[in-house]
């Protein structure tokens, strides 16, 4: 589920950008708090998974790194939308998330 929504967040991050959206560019900023609970429920999870069975550590060492650079897709299409706010708006959100 996280991986759609960093995936469906870069689709409608380049498709503010190209149309100038800011209400698309908005959309996406919302949902990145998403993407941010869903890494850490994942991280979560792999730690009793690697605290009940100590043969899992490696595998969920490179899942948590996975989940770290799907989140971080995330982020990146958000900072696109920020951008794509402020070329249609005029307004900067990047430090007034609660603003957008």
């Amino acid at each position: 589920r996280m991986a759609e929504e960093a995936i469906n967040m870069l689709k409608n991050a380049v498709d503010s950008s190209i149309n100038k959206d800011a209400k698309l560019a908005k959309s996406v900023c919302e949902k990145d708090a998403i993407v941010d609970k869903l890494r850490d429920q994942i991280l979560r999870e792999l730690i009793t998974y690697m605290s009940s069975d100590p043969s899992t550590i490696e595998r969920s060492i490179h899942l948590i790194r996975i989940s770290r650079s799907i989140e971080r897709i995330a982020d990146l299409s958000t900072n696109i939308c920020e951008d794509v706010i402020f070329m249609v708006e005029g307004r900067v959100i990047k430090h007034h998330k609660d603003e957008s």
